[in-house]
């Protein structure tokens, strides 16, 4: 499986273009969004629409610049999966996610995170490979240390223990756009807005 994960576009429809297009060229089989789509709910129009035109499945959380309701929106609006609590599989890839922060439009506190988080992984136990999507960082972390307005999550780090994904893919702090580090047998990539091509 081939996916294509980015975060933090906050609403420019040109880099959406683009991220479609670079979908298209990988022949990628899914698209993950780690929230921040809009820049704190502006506009919501040509974003998750690119993706639909190329006829990429998306899966998505909100970042802390939308609410769940604009998200529910445009997974509603073309055909997205909203993983805020919720998880899905495609073969034997099981994703689940909680979208949000601790900080900006939607916050959200550390046990609602986890607990939100705890409710998807729950569905997947017979998953082979299982990968977490979320907004926010965990606590603890490198990609922590590169910012001093974001700080990481305790609930997302909480979760990463105790269910112990295959991979964690996150964004929100742009500095930290490609970073890749580990938090046990979990690695966690900050995928940023130029996007990652991630194999399974």
């Amino acid at each position: 499986m081939k996916i294509l994960a980015f975060g933090d576009i906050h609403g420019d429809v040109g880099l959406a273009k683009k991220l479609a297009e670079k979908a298209e060229k990988e022949n990628v089989d899914l698209v993950v969004i780690c929230g921040d789509i809009t820049y704190a709910e502006r506009s919501t129009e040509n974003l998750i629409g690119q993706f639909a035109k190329k006829k990429k499945k998306v899966l998505l959380v909100p970042g802390n610049h939308e609410t769940i309701a604009t998200a529910d929106f445009l997974s509603q609006l073309y055909g997205a999966i909203n993983l805020h609590g919720y998880s899905v599989k495609y073969k034997n890839v099981g994703f689940f996610g909680a979208g949000g922060a601790n900080i900006g439009l939607f916050q959200l506190k550390e046990d609602e995170i986890y607990r939100l988080l705890k409710k998807g992984f729950e569905n997947l136990k017979d998953a082979k490979i299982k990968i977490m999507v979320t907004h926010v960082h965990p606590s603890g972390t490198i990609m922590e240390k590169m910012t001093s307005f974001f700080p990481g999550s305790s609930g997302v780090r909480k979760a990463v223990e105790r269910f112990k994904p295959d991979i964690l893919l996150c964004s929100h702090v742009h500095e930290a756009e490609g970073l890749e580090e580990k938090i046990g047998n979990t690695r966690v990539i900050n995928v940023g807005r130029a996007g990652k091509i991630i194999n399974i």
